[in-house]
């Protein structure tokens, strides 16, 4: 079939047949560690009955995730794409394969419960081995499947593919748990995963672009580092959002909430778990056909201070309704700020350091969901699961008041 050539300039991307394999093939991989993360949360609080065990899983993939960035984006701007995402994949279904295999009855039975926990903890952390390859790997790619000058649009049809996939993964996950099991629910995972391997397989190989097999990977990392460093914008961005997750990932704390706090199931708990999703999606899709025209840094610095008062609401509430739409209005202003940074990333990085580049703002964000999350269940643990969520929310605020002062490039930023 082929694409509709009425598209507006926004959907133009969509053109590029690769790119079009590409994004399905980025929406059943996300569906899948989306799910991943999801049901094991679940399946650890069931069985630990302990937000800190959550915390740890966290922890157990922001250490790879963390260490191997920076060697990882070296390794991606050397290599052939298309190869890294596929074998990433492929390792990935491995490790589904072995969380089928701790979560089948049998096996339940003859691991004692500390056993088990160990388990989840090994296999998350070689999740976030792969994750520090794949990861800058989706970013690093659209460059080589869009012509230049529509990057923008494909960052945000790529940013909006992200969210609806994490959407419907985390809304499916608890769907699927409650009709199927844990188990079961894996079996599923494991087919979108390989579903991912099969779509992108009809992408052509996508050799490097940068000229960096004459230099060792030490100097290649340092030029990928000072790159960022020299870029005030860039790394204001960065920084920005670094904090805010660290500071503001109530979603850690979501299985206990569900339980003990707002007393709903395993479909509330994916529903929930799905919120800042929905609402991020929907800023997402509405800016992706209407962009922002001005004014986007002073735009980034608000989003970035209603999300930690939503923070902080989603912590004092008791009622369910009140909990999700602060979850979806959190959402909806981080939406803004995957845009923006989104959009600095693809415009201030050459072609040749989109690997590294990646990699530092994948090691400073996407890892930061991890720290985020042990720093959660950690908080919770020492100061009470409602009073850490607030304090997240608090330190959120502060973070934006700090950055505004501190990078008036972001604050004055447009594009």
């Amino acid at each position: 079939m082929k694409p509709n050539r009425s598209l507006p300039q926004s959907l133009s991307p969509l053109h590029e047949k690769e790119f079009r394999y590409f994004i399905v093939a980025r929406f059943f991989l996300i569906m899948a560690l989306r799910m991943v993360g999801t049901v094991v949360a679940y399946e650890l609080f069931q069985l630990t009955k302990s937000s800190f065990s959550i915390g740890l899983v966290g922890l157990s993939e922001f250490i790879p995730v963390f260490s191997l960035a920076l060697y990882a984006g070296h390794v991606i701007d050397k290599s052939d794409r298309r190869k890294i995402l596929v074998r990433g994949i492929l390792f990935y279904s491995l490790c589904i394969v072995a969380l089928i295999v701790v979560t089948v009855p049998v096996v339940q039975q003859y691991f004692n419960k500390h056993l088990l926990e160990v388990s989840f903890y090994i296999i998350i952390f070689f999740t976030g081995v792969i994750r520090a390859f794949v990861g800058p790997t989706t970013h690093a790619i659209i460059s080589q499947l869009v012509p230049r000058h529509i990057l923008p649009f494909a960052a945000n049809i790529s940013s909006s593919t992200w969210l609806i996939a994490s959407i419907t993964g985390h809304a499916s996950a608890g769907f699927f748990i409650a009709w199927f099991g844990v188990n079961t629910t894996f079996y599923i995972i494991l087919a979108y995963a390989i579903t991912a391997v099969l779509v992108l397989s009809n992408i052509k190989p996508k050799p490097a672009v940068a000229k960096t097999s004459d230099i060792g990977a030490w100097e290649s990392v340092k030029v990928g580092l000072r790159f960022v460093k020299s870029n005030k914008i860039l790394l204001g961005a960065i920084s920005l959002d670094l904090f805010a997750v660290l500071f503001g990932g109530a979603v850690a704390l979501i299985p206990e909430f569900a339980n003990k706090i707002l007393s709903v199931g395993p479909i509330g708990f994916g529903w929930l778990n799905a919120a800042i999703d929905i609402g991020s999606v929907i800023t997402i899709l509405t800016m992706t056909l209407s962009p922002m025209k001005q004014h986007q840094g002073k735009k980034l610095f608000a989003a970035v201070a209603g999300f930690g008062i939503c923070i902080i609401v989603f912590g004092v509430s008791g009622f369910y309704w009140l909990s999700f739409c602060a979850l979806i209005l959190a959402g909806m202003l981080d939406g803004i700020s995957v845009i923006v940074r989104g959009t600095v990333l693809q415009l201030s990085t050459p072609d040749e350091m989109r690997g590294r580049v990646s990699s530092v703002n994948s090691m400073f964000i996407n890892s930061s969901n991890e720290l985020g999350q042990f720093e959660s269940g950690f908080m919770a643990r020492i100061m009470g699961t409602v009073p850490s969520v607030i304090f997240g929310g608090c330190m959120t605020l502060l973070v934006v008041i700090i950055t505004w002062f501190k990078a008036p490039a972001l604050r004055k930023f447009e594009y």
